[in-house]
């Protein structure tokens, strides 16, 4: 039970905001749609608990899928909320407390403090194309820090976008309908062109991540206080960096575990590929109280650990 003590924390925290927010707004649609979000997430993480090492990433993928199927296929094409990032924009302004604003609230900016960046592996449905493509260890390692700031360009394009088309044109039909489902399916069409071509040209499933995504730029702020980070036993580690080279995101999990911190990177997504792929099983999800930004990237080869931020 022990073991299973985050995947029943999660399905509680959902249940409990829906549960609020189902009293407090009159709508039961609160509570089904946190209760099925925490329930995909909670089974998904309580299989990966249960599972075979070998059989674990299976685990994470049917709670993408779950949740992925949920968000893009029943809120955004059956019922046509604008779940992009510009859709949230848009959503603000109007002052809709809509399913997207929930989602980004809940997901993106609130969610991390507890969770870090879990939402990228465990419920994002661009991932849950992108993991399916055949480059899921990068064997070189990240480009320059550079290409890393057209993350916050494309936030920034697409905050603006959105403040030219409500304040100088007036425009307001994404909020609803077609417009809304047109913004939704373009959107997502353009992030899985972008995201697929990066992964075969970088030979790197999680490249988008790394330097297209807009979605950073809230991530990088708010996953710094998480509470849930990958830690390790500094004194049992035997530095064959196996974890570093499984990372998808290159990160050098070793070198934190033989600095005695838990993996501060905020570029962490929770994969936990880390702590399968470790031969001595010393590394684990754990909630403590830190902060993270410490950035330790493998910018070069990544077997040999000798290059990074």
């Amino acid at each position: 039970m022990k073991k299973l003590s985050i995947p029943i924390l999660i399905i509680t925290i959902f249940g409990c905001v829906g549960v609020l927010l189902w009293r407090t707004r009159d709508n039961i649609f609160y509570l089904f749609n946190f209760g099925y979000i925490g329930s995909a997430i909670g089974v998904g993480l309580g299989l990966y608990v249960i599972l075979p090492r070998k059989q674990k990433p299976a685990a994470r993928r049917l709670s993408q899928l779950l949740v992925g199927i949920y968000m893009l296929g029943f809120l955004g094409l059956y019922e046509h909320e604008n779940m992009q990032l510009e859709g949230f924009f848009f959503y603000l302004l109007a002052g809709s407390f809509s399913g997207a604003v929930i989602h980004y609230l809940v997901a993106k900016v609130a969610g991390p403090v507890l969770f870090g960046r879990g939402f990228c592996s465990w419920a994002c449905w661009t991932a849950m194309v992108l993991d399916l493509l055949p480059y899921k260890r990068p064997s070189e390692g990240r480009l320059r820090a550079a290409w890393e700031t057209l993350r916050g360009v494309h936030f920034g394009l697409s905050l603006a976008l959105v403040l030219g088309l409500w304040f100088v044109i007036g425009y307001r039909d994404p909020l609803e309908g077609r417009h809304a489902l047109a913004w939704l399916v373009a959107g997502n069409v353009l992030y899985f062109a972008a995201g697929i071509a990066l992964a075969f040209v970088l030979k790197d499933n999680r490249a988008f991540c790394k330097y297209l995504c807009p979605i950073t730029v809230l991530f990088k702020v708010t996953c710094r206080p998480s509470l849930l980070k990958v830690g390790g036993n500094r004194e049992n580690c035997t530095r064959c960096g196996a974890c570093s080279r499984a990372c998808p995101m290159n990160i050098a999990v070793m070198d934190y575990i033989t600095h005695g911190e838990r993996v501060l990177s905020t570029e962490c997504i929770l994969c936990l590929t880390c702590t399968t792929v470790c031969p001595e099983k010393i590394l684990d999800a754990t909630f403590e109280a830190d902060m993270g930004g410490r950035e330790r990237l493998d910018r070069g080869e990544v077997p040999g650990n000798d290059r990074h931020d």
